[in-house]
């Protein structure tokens, strides 16, 4: 089953949608004009159910089948939101608010499920129900949480839910997957030392937080290279080191540390943050100092499940004749939350030779719409066929 055909036909329309999603980014939880839009478009193609404030400013559409024998329900989900990036593509579609832009992708996301809905209420060629599932906040807001939180699952009695992402790098509408562990748990941390501050001419007098904050940065590095297994993954990253004094000739009293840890396995998760805390509040002791360590629990490590994995594998091989085996990705994505919910299975789909996600240049490929359509759609049509 290559590309449906239709996809093709409503292939400039999906398109437009997608460049007026991009020229309008919202982030986080305000996306007030994008759910706006997508609940009238899912009313408009004749959705059984549109639901709107779900997860704050998500929306649930519900296509029903031909027939319901099954009684099986599917979730489909995309994520909305956009990021803090001021875009350098010189599109003449490029963001119009000041410091926003779609550098993940996810207007292409929202247009690619909103095509598939409408193929899907068209030909309802299918025995159950579907949940289109449009997410807010994925990045770093954890909508995906919220809209579970609220009860999505168990409302819609959601059996299963499928997501995509796109993938620059790899070949236009290609895909790739893997089982199990795919993207890291991210957590956070805030590491404040306190010294005590002084003349930079009379450091015997001082209790140098600078130095002692040098001396974490490295330190932290020791978790992944002396504590952690080596085939379990791990990265720790400090990304900010800010202190209370910005003068040259100044010992200052205070050193803040911002950071990230990234793993993908809950023991790793466990160990990470323990060594962290551990390593940071002792290093400052043996100086004298006080370490105040805050750590926070991001996202969990997104895990497909198998059989799920399969299928979507399966789909994909029949929609673009290969489905590769995806890398781990130490990258977070909220669907985890979903799939800690309900099985299900996360794909990359080829968003081919662009600029990087998150990147100021970065633009979602078009050319990817019937490919990834044509995944939504059949997942539905395959997982529950026609009686």
């Amino acid at each position: 089953m290559p590309v449906k055909n239709r996809f093709a036909e409503l292939h400039d329309d999906i398109t437009a949608i997608r460049r007026d999603l991009h020229a309008h980014p919202e982030i986080l939880f305000d996306t007030h004009r994008t759910s706006q839009i997508v609940a009238d478009r899912l009313t408009a193609i004749g959705c059984d159910e549109v639901t709107t404030g779900i997860g704050r400013t998500g929306v649930v559409g519900v296509i029903k089948g031909k027939t319901d024998l099954s009684g099986k329900v599917i979730g489909l989900r995309a994520d909305m939101d956009a990021l803090p990036i001021t875009e350098a593509t010189g599109l003449d579609y490029a963001s119009q608010t000041p410091g926003a832009m779609h550098a993940c992708g996810h207007d292409g996301h929202t247009a690619m499920l909103l095509g598939a809905a409408q193929y899907l209420a068209e030909t309802r060629n299918f025995d159950g129900t579907v949940v289109v599932i449009f997410q807010p906040a994925e990045e770093g807001g954890g909508g995906g949480r919220e809209m579970c939180e609220d009860g999505m699952m168990d409302r819609w009695n959601i059996d299963e839910v499928y997501g995509m992402h796109n993938w620059p790098g790899r070949p236009v509408g290609s895909f790739a997957i893997r089982p199990g562990a795919f993207f890291a748990a991210t957590d956070q941390f805030d590491v404040v030392i306190e010294g005590k501050g002084g003349h930079a001419a009379k450091p015997q007098e001082t209790v140098d937080s600078t130095l002692i904050a040098a001396h974490c940065v490295t330190a932290l590095q020791s978790i992944a290279s002396r504590n952690a297994d080596p085939v379990d993954q791990v990265v720790v990253s400090v990304t900010s080191i800010e202190s209370s004094s910005k003068a040259y000739n100044v010992i200052a009293q205070r050193v803040h540390l911002r950071g990230t840890v990234r793993t993908m396995s809950p023991g790793m998760r466990a160990l990470a943050e323990q060594r962290l805390v551990a390593i940071c509040e002792g290093t400052a002791a043996t100086f004298g100092a006080r370490a105040d360590v805050t750590y926070h629990k991001g996202y969990p490590c997104m895990v497909n499940h198998d059989d799920q994995t399969a299928f979507a594998a399966d789909v994909a091989r029949a929609v673009s004749g290969d489905c590769a085996e995806a890398p781990l990705v130490m990258g977070g994505e909220d669907f985890a939350f979903m799939l800690e919910e309900r099985p299900g299975a996360y794909i990359l789909v080829g968003n081919g030779d662009t600029a990087s996600v998150h990147h100021p240049e970065y633009n979602f490929n078009d050319d990817a719409i019937p490919a990834g359509c044509s995944w939504w759609a059949e997942i539905v049509e395959r997982r529950m066929p026609a009686a």
